[in-house]
């Protein structure tokens, strides 16, 4: 959905964990003699899901990362099986010995990967997140979440959540890591995760102004704190208004492509509850895996009284409205599923303990992919 050599440089990347940047940190590999690649997407919220469930799996892996020719997007949209929409000099090796299974996400990976299963005789296992372009069946896994709307089947898991790697160690390590940086920021701490522009949504100056009074009549009476951190999408425009407008203390974090300072995950570990925006269901889901209570700040779509607009924006409400399913997202169908499961309420909504859950799901979703692989591979 909203991963990669990990940059800021696709369409619509969700997080911003940019320390999920490198390598998935694997558990010791059960299978040494198995091989798994996890080919990275053009997308950064496509890559926290392929590296979160990659980092699931105990086997080791290797991530390949790809550069695309102008024609990649064409290719997937033909179904192609080639390597042809890839810059093969500017990219990872992709040669044997091939992998016995491959997990990744995009329209302009699924050539390549399909290209690597009849290179290896048909042998490689391919899992993709999200939807296909190329009919499902061609899959061995399709992991996907209710926005895509996909049919279900046998070979289509239907989670709530999108793919990721917070686990209960991480979160621990992460408050220990952050405790003196935030150590003066008074309690409750409510971290507050932004997006950015995504599909009909424009996460701008007038969103960010209305969040901002919001925070502050959370947590003014409370006497609390907000601890913010913009993500890859996020316009300057609109962290310069929240900035301007939060009356509370805050400690606030401005993303940076590449660097190793992102407190993302410390955010995280230290928060007694989480505002997300949105746009982002990358983001939703991993805050639900802290077990805490998220508030969903309801960012407008084009069209909305009040809402930020841009031509793009006010495009894909229209292709919404009119095009085929398959070409957009519906937003709306995650953020019900996710209030109903009770993991959150819309900003401004009456609080509740939240159930959990969500680490659980991804944890299943890594002992079907497991499934799939040999016991030994040659």
């Amino acid at each position: 959905m909203t991963g990669a050599d990990y940059s800021d440089k696709g369409a619509t990347p969700d997080t911003p964990a940019a320390a999920r940047a490198t390598k998935p940190q694997m558990a010791a590999p059960t299978e040494p003699h198995v091989r798994v690649w996890a080919v990275a997407s053009y997308r950064a919220g496509e890559n926290s899901q392929i590296f979160g469930l990659v980092s699931r799996l105990p086997v080791e892996s290797a991530v390949k990362r790809l550069r695309y020719r102008s024609i990649a997007g064409a290719v997937g949209i033909a179904r192609a099986v080639s390597r042809v929409g890839i810059d093969r000099a500017a990219s990872d090796e992709v040669a044997p010995p091939w992998p016995d299974l491959i997990v990744s996400a995009g329209v302009k990976n699924e050539p390549v990967c399909r290209w690597i299963r009849a290179q290896s005789g048909g042998r490689t296992r391919l899992v993709f997140l999200g939807r296909t372009w190329t009919r499902r069946s061609v899959f061995d896994l399709v992991v996907t979440t209710p926005q895509y709307r996909l049919p279900s089947g046998p070979n289509v898991v239907q989670n709530l959540m999108t793919q990721h790697g917070i686990t209960r160690e991480k979160l621990a390590a992460a408050r220990e890591r952050f405790a003196e940086q935030f150590a003066e920021l008074p309690a409750p701490r409510l971290t507050v995760l932004l997006g950015g522009d995504s599909g009909p949504f424009v996460f701008g100056p007038l969103a960010a102004t209305e969040l901002a009074h919001a925070i502050n009549r959370l947590l003014g009476p409370r006497g609390g704190s907000a601890l913010v951190t913009s993500s890859a999408r996020t316009r300057g425009d609109a962290i310069d208004a929240l900035e301007a407008n939060l009356k509370v203390p805050v400690h606030l974090h401005r993303f940076r492509s590449g660097a190793h300072d992102n407190p993302y995950l410390g955010m995280l570990a230290h928060a007694d509850e989480v505002i997300v925006t949105s746009d982002s269901i990358a983001m939703l889901s991993e805050a639900a895996a802290t077990g805490r209570l998220v508030h969903i700040f309801r960012v407008r779509p084009a069209g909305a009284p009040g809402a930020d607009e841009t031509a793009k924006s006010r495009a894909y409400a229209l292709l919404m409205r009119f095009g085929p399913e398959r070409l957009s997202r519906d937003l709306t169908r995650f953020h019900q599923a996710f209030i109903a499961a009770g993991h959150g309420v819309w900003l401004g909504d009456p609080p509740h303990a939240p159930r959990g859950g969500a680490v659980l799901e991804a944890e299943q979703t890594a002992a079907r992919v497991m499934a799939l692989l040999p016991r030994s591979a040659p």
